[in-house]
């Protein structure tokens, strides 16, 4: 079956154990956010479930195979990753930088076909106007949308392979409007089948477009179920130690911390 699932991993850094005995599985066509405090292993999970960090223990598994046994390419086929945080070395245009989600495609699409899917990804994002401008020039939240569009082509490419699409606060630096245009983006391919895990901080967001809801602390995935369910305020007021109360309004759900 088509998962992508980690089973019971750990991971350490010299002494201390970073994630412990943690299990989780992103499906095709839902999409999975993962919150938590600060520090409690929400990106070391996603840079795990990439198969950029190595393992203590346990395994991850594609398609039932271990990370390991796929090649850089095939895996660059199968997954797309937005990292935290994205260091640019050369000075890079926009299109550039979108097109580099598609180097695993080049043996299958033309440099026309990659141009026509990058320039694409860039107007989904509202970045195709950044795409003769350097990339170092760029603000924040600018690039933000600009290294999305990068993943969003890389999804793209072959709509009949469904990959997934790991997103670690895609919407860190972004604009409100913005913020619900890229997890509109992902929602989008999930909807087409795609499968996404998606670490988030905002509750709102994670409420607005999460089937399912992991919680992470200090290592573990604590809770892991429907977002409704998993988003109890109770809950959520213990493992932020401040008060969240949830607000229904317009049909919709909001969650407001009074401090």
């Amino acid at each position: 079956m088509k998962l992508l699932q980690a089973i019971g991993i750990e991971i350490r850094a010299r002494t201390r154990t970073l994630l412990r005995d943690v299990s989780i599985d992103v499906a095709p066509g839902e999409l999975v956010a993962i919150i938590g405090p600060n520090g409690a292993g929400k990106s070391t999970l996603l840079n795990a479930l990439a198969g950029d960090r190595t393992l203590s223990s346990g395994e991850i598994l594609l398609d039932g195979r271990p990370l390991a046994q796929w090649s850089k390419l095939d895996l660059a086929r199968r997954r797309a990753v937005l990292p935290q945080h994205s260091a640019v070395a050369f000075d890079f245009t926009g299109l550039q930088i979108a097109t580099l989600g598609l180097l695993a495609h080049r043996g299958s699409l033309s440099e026309r076909e990659m141009q026509t899917l990058a320039e694409k990804a860039l107007a989904e994002t509202e970045a195709l106007g950044f795409a003769d401008r350097p990339y170092t020039v760029l603000s924040g939240g600018e690039r933000q949308r600009v290294q999305l569009a990068r993943v969003l082509a890389q999804c793209d490419a072959d709509p009949a392979a469904t990959p997934f699409l790991l997103l670690d606060e895609p919407i860190t630096g972004l604009d409100l409007s913005h913020q619900h245009a890229a997890l509109s983006s992902a929602r989008r391919r999930v909807d087409r089948g795609l499968g996404v895990l998606a670490v988030l901080h905002d509750l709102n967001m994670a409420a607005r477009y999460a089937d399912r809801v992991g919680i992470v602390e200090d290592g573990r995935v604590t809770n892991l179920g429907p977002t409704r369910q998993t988003l109890d305020p109770e809950r959520l007021s213990a493992v932020f130690a401040t008060p969240i109360v949830r607000l229904e309004a317009a049909g919709r759900t909001a969650f407001l911390s009074p401090g």
